[in-house]
């Protein structure tokens, strides 16, 4: 599926969509370019499932991951793997448990074979327009008609 998301509005509420539709064990793997949106899609998808349009997202760039607690009892991890080579510091970071929540992984690329594989992938890349973003997702069949 393709869409072009045309402004920072558009994005959020493409956010919000897979938000509604996660559930824990899920994964979603951003994918794409420096700039192409991927904390705005996290951000987004992090206040709506929160139910918290202020949450404090910040990005997990130097951290490498942030949690959140859902309502539900479930929990989301924010993972930023830019400055990861690879698979193997992931054991160090909560890997495995934070799979039984939610997942959130930009840069999934240093997932190498640890990248589930029933996740949604989100590919962002630029736009037309300043502000506009297509998104490409692959991965949960018959979840996102």
């Amino acid at each position: 599926m393709e869409l072009i998301l045309t402004d920072l509005a558009a994005t959020e509420a493409l956010a919000a969509r897979l938000a509604r539709q996660a559930r824990p064990g899920d994964t979603l793997l951003l994918d794409g370019p420096l700039g192409a949106g991927k904390s705005a899609l996290a951000r987004a998808f992090l206040r709506a499932a929160a139910g918290d349009p202020a949450l404090e997202v910040p990005s997990p760039t130097f951290t490498l991951v942030q949690s959140y607690d859902l309502p539900g009892g479930t929990t989301a991890h924010h993972y930023d793997l830019y400055r990861l080579s690879g698979p193997g510091g992931l054991g160090e970071l909560g890997w495995d448990e934070a799979r039984e929540g939610i997942v959130i992984v930009e840069w999934p690329d240093r997932l190498g074979a640890l990248a589930p594989a029933d996740a949604l992938r989100v590919t962002l890349a630029p736009g037309e327009a300043e502000e506009e973003r297509v998104a490409r997702l692959e991965g949960w069949e018959g979840r996102l008609a």
